[in-house]
């Protein structure tokens, strides 16, 4: 079986064997032991279902102050809509009225804020994962890797060399190369004279290592009666102990894993192991203040004519003449009441928990993040005015290429800057906080040629580079930018 064969089999029983393993050969993590707890969680854990006495500290009593204001038509409000953010209760639980406390001040939020993490010194102790939190993970660095630069380099081939050009597929490039600019002229590149083509090859030399870095932290997620594996089923395993392979070499790939017998059960500590939280749109009042009449109960255009306190004690019979409150001038949304439905808690004033769901409970369970990912590092030997980033993009001859757990440097190689430039980067791919699982490096040659040519009386050049006879040229001598009227 191949290297490469070997990190992606599955059925391949850890990363024994073979150079480079950054895995223990033996004893690693075989997989969660059968028989997982499905009970509610192991000895000591919150039990199931809601605490006694419910939200602490009781729920006043009374529910919205003074009950619905007068001039509201209750039942003739059609059935809010259930927003993006609507979170539906459990089966068979049904959303209770809000009797807590109010604020004074009608101060609803358009956005419910963000829930907190669990308290930290609510977790379990895991051995190995003390060190670890809900925001700043803890990255364990790998294991020793075992010597992977045994026995004598790799026999290499013999370099062919790569194709030249002549001075008509120069100037036929050229010439597509001015079609493509809408303002360039055609007439210099049909009537030059080209006094020399000095051919020459760039080389791009790429250095790849494919990585593997695990990183740990607390997670939670609401429990609605899964499986619960504890520390009652064993200890946990090491960051490093838990089998998994990447899907494809060399490409990036995160995948997140729950570490066994780290879970266990925890009371909800955002809404008190109740279920629901205070409605943040209408603070527990049920209604809110009616956007189209801002609360004043009348249609738009009838509700601009205010009054102070003085104006009213005085012209009372005068107000209501004038603003007649009959049907008519009442507010369509709200029926006159000034107030709707809150459409976030359906008359409710509550809401259901974000982070528990409506059940009460957490499943808190360390986290596992493994992250494959390919370190990349460039070198272009190149010796013309063409820029480096050019030949990175056009097409070349692959004149070398290996993948090994570990590459040697390249040290034949006939240009030597080549050799220095693989010494480097071979040096340089050494990452101590990660695994490298296997490495690649490629050196591609890119044809260059540099045309120089004369047209009336002017010297110029432009330079010709890949297999697809890309054109360089900005010094090209029929350029323009108003009018476009050269041909």
């Amino acid at each position: 079986m191949s290297e490469t064969d070997r990190l992606l089999d599955p059925g391949t029983s850890g990363y024994q064997g073979g150079q480079a393993a950054p895995y223990p050969p033996a004893g690693g993590y075989q997989g969660p032991q059968p028989g997982g707890s499905n009970q509610g969680g192991p000895p000591g854990a919150y039990p199931g279902g809601q605490p006694a006495g419910g939200y602490p500290g009781g729920q006043p009593a009374g529910g919205y102050p003074g009950g619905q204001p007068a001039g509201a038509y209750p039942g003739t409000q059609t059935e809010p809509n259930q927003g993006s953010g609507y979170i539906a209760p459990p089966q068979g639980i049904t959303v209770p009225q809000y009797t807590g406390a109010i604020p004074e001040n009608e101060a609803p939020t358009e956005q419910q804020s963000e829930p907190t993490a669990p308290p930290l010194e609510k977790m379990d102790a895991i051995p190995g994962y003390q060190n670890i939190g809900f925001t700043e993970s803890f990255l364990p660095p790998p294991p020793t890797y075992q010597d992977a630069m045994k026995g004598p380099p790799p026999e290499r081939q013999n370099i062919s060399n790569v194709p030249t050009i002549t001075e008509q597929e120069a100037r036929d490039a050229l010439l597509e190369f001015v079609a493509d600019n809408c303002c360039y002229g055609k007439r210099a590149a049909e009537d030059l004279n080209f006094n020399d083509l000095q051919s020459s090859s760039a080389f791009h030399y790429t250095m790849e290592s494919f990585t593997e870095s695990r990183s740990t932290e607390w997670a939670y997620e609401p429990y609605n009666g899964q499986p619960i594996d504890g520390p009652h089923n064993g200890p946990a395993p090491g960051p490093w102990d838990i089998q998994s392979k990447p899907s494809q070499l060399f490409k990036n790939e995160t995948r997140k894993i729950e570490v066994p017998h780290t879970a266990s059960i925890k009371p909800c500590h955002h809404c008190f192991a109740s279920g629901f939280i205070r409605c943040h749109k209408c603070q527990g009042r049920g209604r809110t203040r009616c956007f189209s009449c801002n609360g004043s109960g009348l249609r738009m255009g009838h509700n601009h004519h205010h009054h102070d306190h003085h104006h009213h004690g005085h012209h009372d019979n005068h107000h209501h003449h004038h603003h007649g409150f009959e049907d008519d001038n009442r507010c369509t949304w709200c029926h006159g009441s000034g107030f709707r439905d809150c459409g976030t808690c359906h008359t409710r004033g509550m809401v259901v928990c974000p982070l528990c769901r409506g059940y009460h409970q957490l499943k808190c369970y360390i986290c596992l993040t493994i992250k494959w990912h390919t370190e990349v590092d460039h070198h272009i030997v190149e010796r013309t005015a063409l820029p480096d980033h050019l030949i990175k993009q056009a097409q070349g001859q692959v004149a070398f290429e290996e993948s090994m757990p570990r590459v040697y440097p390249i040290t034949q190689f006939q240009e030597s800057e080549v050799n220095q430039a693989s010494a480097t980067l071979v040096a340089k791919h050494q990452f101590p906080s990660k695994a490298i699982l296997m490495q690649r490096q490629r050196v591609r040659i890119v044809p260059v040629t540099v045309c120089l040519y004369k047209w009336k009386d002017a010297d110029a050049d432009f330079i010709v580079y890949g297999f697809e006879k890309k054109v360089y040229a900005p010094k090209y001598p029929q350029k323009c930018c108003c009018g476009c009227s050269i041909i």
